[in-house]
């Protein structure tokens, strides 16, 4: 695989007019992370949540999987509302989703009307995260967020369980909301003014794009017709790309390999993440005598580990040179399914996870830097809105995939 060389400056990666005041790494993890927790507090509360709303559990996942599609398809979005109007407009259309989709999940007493709670979560935490990683600007900078975003990812399923035992699982679904405490401090430092204007916005290739990925998401689901779909909406939206080579899809960037290959890369690692995120409990549950909770500590214990190794790997990038993180995370990302295939006893899951989280979010960080650092700096917003539509697939694929290998479909 043939990538640029990492700068080793920290550039300014996507934001379209650099701040005087950088804002600090931890505030960008503190507002990017939170959405992490949130997508993953239904892990261990599933049946409870399938029992309130009067559903089954597998029927429950679709909580999972709309949020795991709506910060897929919310991302390029809010991408592209950055890349046109600016940081401070974000911001604010971000916080008044995830205000306004917090409240319906705190009340909604059908599964359709949750969902679309949710949603709203989802789409405003992409938002978010699509806010810190445009501030990153290096790959060091840029591990402190994703690491952040593992170790709160992995803090979710035992931080939901915990809260839906002593409140609701309606509570533990309004974690993301925390993100909210770091906007003050982000706005205060941050550029927020809005860009020219250029062009005029693509609607008919973001429609495109956003129809592409609800048909992605929904392959693992209804695979026929699903991939049926897929296969004239990418076909639609190759045909609008060729027309209108510089509208929501850049043209040139999907002939850029180095973004190409390390968006693919992503969705590989968070596929894999996210199917043994949900898969390991339920396996752990069915070969051992364990408790919830113990399950739960298990976990965290196992993820905040391979977060924190996520973070050196991150951080030594630079030293270490291309060709071995790569050989490093290729190899990691490889270990973690074979390991929950082949292992003779049920404990070894729990490493499992630890692999999976070092590379999902190493890779996360380290590649999002390549695919955007190989890019024209216009077109850098959109680059990091494309990566992270990547990434949020797999994270879509993965809870839908463990749900047909542990639930039953």
């Amino acid at each position: 695989m043939t990538l640029p060389a990492i700068p080793r400056p920290a550039a300014q990666v996507s934001a379209p007019t650099p701040p005087s005041r950088p804002v600090p790494a931890a505030w960008l993890a503190l507002l990017a992370a939170p959405v992490a927790a949130g997508a993953n507090s239904p892990v261990l509360i599933l049946p409870d949540m399938a029992g309130s709303l009067g559903i089954s559990t597998a029927t429950a996942t679709w909580l999972v999987t709309v949020f795991a599609w709506a910060m897929a398809v919310g991302t390029p979005l809010m991408a592209g509302l950055l890349r046109r109007r600016g940081l401070g407009d974000t911001l604010r259309l971000s916080a008044a989703l995830i205000v306004a989709g917090t409240a319906v999940v705190a009340v909604a007493p059908w599964l359709p009307l949750a969902m679309a709670g949710r949603a709203a979560q989802a789409v405003g935490g992409a938002g978010l995260v699509t806010a810190a990683m445009s501030l990153a600007g290096s790959v060091r900078r840029m591990g402190v967020i994703t690491a952040g975003f593992g170790t709160l990812g992995a803090v979710g399923p035992l931080l939901g369980s915990t809260i839906a035992s002593t409140a609701s699982w309606r509570v533990s679904l309004a974690v993301g909301a925390i993100a909210l405490l770091a906007l003050p401090a982000v706005m205060r430092r941050a550029d927020l003014s809005a860009p020219p204007r250029t062009t005029p916005f693509d609607g008919r290739g973001a429609a495109l794009l956003v129809l592409t990925a609800t048909a992605l998401v929904l392959i693992p689901r209804h695979p026929l017709p699903a991939v049926a779909a897929s296969l004239i909406a990418a076909a639609l939206l190759a045909r609008h790309i060729r027309s209108h080579p510089t509208g929501f899809v850049p043209a040139e960037l999907l002939r850029t390999r180095a973004f190409v290959l390390s968006a693919l890369l992503a969705c590989a690692f968070a596929t894999s993440y996210f199917t043994l995120l949900f898969t390991v409990p339920q396996l752990l549950r069915d070969r051992t005598d364990w408790s919830t909770s113990t399950i739960g500590s298990g976990q965290l214990v196992a993820l905040l580990v391979g977060s924190v190794l996520s973070m050196v790997l991150a951080a030594a990038a630079a030293r270490l040179g291309r060709p071995r993180v790569l050989t490093i995370l290729l190899t990691v990302g490889a270990l973690a399914p074979l390991a929950a295939v082949l292992t003779p006893w049920a404990p070894l899951l729990l490493p499992v996870a630890t692999l999976a989280v070092l590379a999902t979010s190493a890779g996360q960080a380290v590649l999002a830097v390549y695919a955007t650092q190989s890019v024209p700096t216009p077109q850098r917003p959109t680059a990091i809105g494309l990566f992270s539509l990547c990434y949020q697939l797999g994270g879509a694929f993965g809870p839908a995939i463990a749900a047909l290998i542990t639930l039953g479909g």
